[in-house]
């Protein structure tokens, strides 16, 4: 198994796992085009030739970065494969020099034993006036935001 930084080979299967678990409720869908845009923050975790897990860091300021699009094959679940690429992540923030990972995110359990809190939407203004105004949730958004700070 290897983690590693998504490359243009991988958008298709990164499509279809992202909408796997769209459908199951888990995150929400991404278009391909945002892959295309956003490949080089995308991580894979590659097993046997196959992606079986995708999360990309996304750099919303100078000092909040978001972790997008986490997702884990279904049957591949349950091995801690989400929990170390959102270490690997939050790592990857860290060494950029920027001290807070927000996620946006269904999974509260899962990003609490992460080291992760839940914080207010209206505290990450960068995020709502970046990215969600644009969103068909906006305004009635039913994520939980979710933060980790560099100790």
């Amino acid at each position: 198994m290897q983690f590693r930084k998504a490359v243009m080979g991988d958008t298709e299967a990164i499509y279809e796992l992202i909408q796997m678990n769209a459908d199951l409720g888990l995150l929400l869908p991404r278009p391909r085009i945002s892959i295309y845009e956003n490949l080089q923050s995308l991580t894979v975790i590659e097993e046997d030739g196959r992606i079986i897990g995708v999360g990309g860091l996304h750099i919303l300021w100078k000092d909040l970065s978001e972790i997008r699009s986490l997702a884990i094959a279904p049957d591949k679940k349950g091995r801690g494969l989400g929990r170390e690429l959102v270490s690997r992540l939050v790592k990857e923030s860290f060494q950029l020099g920027i001290p807070r990972v927000l996620s946006l995110t269904y999974q509260v359990d899962f990003f609490l034993k992460c080291g992760f809190q839940i914080v207010p939407k209206d505290t990450l203004p960068h995020k709502v006036w970046k990215d969600c105004i644009n969103c068909s949730k906006f305004p009635t958004c039913d994520e939980t935001a979710m933060l980790r700070v560099m100790e």
